[in-house]
């Protein structure tokens, strides 16, 4: 456990992407089976420990320290698992501190009436980095900054293979994962893919920058509309029906709706939606209602149906059709769609368009309300995973800007649970006569770490009101921090008092030059929302 502990505490205060694989490949290099197996397992997400969650921990904590000094300590801190872990008093007499494997076997066999005896035993072996760990992996919030797809391509580095490879076998593997590394260095062959349905790397695009497409011929490329929603695999292979993420994750449980339209046999890559009662698309705050749910409602089904707007093939039938042109592709998957009894599976149309202009004027203006901007792609392109360049692009339209008043922020988590960095921000309205602001977003970063740092100290010098681990900050018309917030789009929110949900907002400027009483009015919003996101599709 001691070792587990020290590779997440260097993870979370190393910032770099090739820093952190460096310490994913040495660890698997390093550490004998199971423990690289269950700390890989970890990492990845692959454990949920429902016999034990934050709820107990906080309990377990508030029998042992007095409960309004750790509600003061969270507060401060701003994280359960580093809060309990420095504030627990150990008893004298504790066993042996437990190894990984011991931990993992004892919470997956534990019952609920057991689980805190338990996990009190081991905090009162471990150390305080130990403890830190241990209730990181009880928890399931590990935030070291490690992805499941950056430990597979530490997997990918530490065996010396293709990360496609590996994310090709990912789903039909179980920790501790011993085949998988018994492949990787070279002690076994490689291991059968036994998942059913399995998930293959998704092909990604390059955002075009300022001249870009200079010297590429239109006629050579086909485009598409960027759809707001998750980009999604649909495959149905042997009686099998999985969706998955572009990340690998699978997400079939969530949309049964959409599992049971996939009558077809092969594998689709396309976007997925939710549709409103008049055939078009809807918000992507609609979707979100959907996402992330263990379960869903016969009521939300019907409220909310999802479906996919598929754009490209990767399976047809028994033949893998990744290597043929796109074109050839396209050709497949229109039969395919024509052939599907459901309309929870329709077509990406393509667009028209004769020089780059023409697109231009399409992509700053989509005549979809929920349009992102355009997709460009080359029409001989094979589907090839990973982000391989000229191929495909992206060109999303440019963002709304708006002018907002910092109005609340609370402090971050990791390595910035000591820096206020999530901030509340609205816009003016008129109550009664009076100036008043409207909350209409969080944003938690956009900014650098020097600005993060004069962030933090304008909110600790003027801060008016707490609300728990919220500050609120001085924020009237003749003082205040106005903040530029760039988004992608807007909603209509009944549970915002604003009736308004911006959809990304992140920081773009920080507008230290400006009073704050000449930050937008909500009804320039509420006027946005009525011109660009409530129109109907041309």
């Amino acid at each position: 456990m001691e070792r587990f502990a020290a590779l997440l505490d260097r993870l979370s205060y190393t910032p770099q992407r090739n820093g952190k694989l460096r310490l994913l490949v040495e660890h698997f290099r390093r550490e004998p089976d199971p423990d690289r197996g269950y700390a890989l397992a970890a990492l990845t997400g692959a454990f949920d420990f429902k016999t034990a969650k934050a709820a107990a921990i906080r309990q377990l904590v508030s029998e042992r320290v007095d409960p309004v000094l750790f509600e003061l300590s969270y507060d401060y801190v701003g994280d359960l698992a580093e809060t309990a872990a420095l504030i627990w008093p150990q008893r004298h007499g504790a066993n042996r501190a437990p190894d990984l494997v011991e931990v993992i076997d004892g919470l997956m066999t534990v019952s609920r009436a057991g689980a805190p005896a338990l996990i009190e035993s081991w905090l009162d072996a471990l150390d305080a980095q130990g403890r830190w760990a241990l209730l990181k992996l009880v928890t399931g919030g590990m935030r070291v900054g490690v992805s499941a797809r950056l430990a597979k391509t530490a997997l990918a580095q530490f065996g010396d293979v293709d990360v496609t490879e590996i994310e090709e076998l990912w789903h039909g593997l179980e920790p501790p994962y011993d085949s998988l590394f018994a492949w990787l260095e070279g002690k076994a062959d490689k291991p059968i893919n036994a998942a059913k349905a399995p998930f293959r790397p998704v092909m990604l695009a390059h955002p075009v920058e300022d001249g870009g497409l200079d010297g590429l011929e239109p006629s050579d490329f086909i485009a598409e509309y960027k759809w707001d929603g998750i980009r999604i695999q649909a495959v149905s292979e042997d009686g099998v029906r999985r969706l998955y993420t572009r990340t690998g994750d699978d997400i079939s449980h969530t949309f049964p709706d959409v599992l049971a339209a996939l009558e077809f046999e092969g594998a689709i890559d396309g976007e997925l939606l939710i549709r409103t009662p008049d055939g078009e698309v809807a918000p992507f705050s609609d979707l979100q209602q959907r996402l992330n749910r263990k379960t869903v409602s016969k009521a939300m089904l019907t409220r909310l149906p999802a479906f996919i707007r598929a754009y490209d093939i990767l399976v047809d039938g028994e033949e893998d059709v990744r290597r043929l042109p796109l074109t050839e592709r396209r050709t497949r998957l229109e039969a395919l769609v024509e052939r599907a009894p459901s309309d929870r599976i329709d077509l990406s149309d393509t667009i028209g368009f004769e020089d780059w202009s023409a697109l231009e004027t399409l992509r700053a203006d989509p005549p979809h309300a929920h349009a992102e901007g355009v997709m460009i792609k080359r029409r001989d392109s094979a589907y090839q995973a990973g982000r391989p360049k000229g191929p495909w692009w992206k060109h999303k339209r440019d963002p709304f800007l708006v002018d907002a008043v910092l109005m609340y922020a609370q402090r971050g988590h990791g390595k910035r649970s000591s820096f206020y960095s999530d901030y509340t921000f609205g816009v003016w309205r008129e109550e009664d006569g009076v100036q008043v602001l409207a909350p209409v977003g969080k944003a938690y970063f956009g900014f650098t770490d020097d600005e993060l740092e004069q962030l933090d100290k304008f909110v600790r010098d003027n801060t008016v009101d707490r609300f728990g681990p919220v500050r609120a900050v001085k924020a009237r018309p003749d003082f205040g921090l106005v903040l530029e917030i760039a988004f992608e789009g807007l909603n209509r929110s009944p549970r915002h008092k604003s009736g308004i949900a911006m959809r990304f907002p992140r920081i773009h400027r920080i507008r230290w030059d400006k009073p704050a009483g000449e930050a937008d009015w909500l009804i320039r919003l509420h006027q946005l929302l009525e011109e660009r996101f409530d129109r109907p599709a041309i």
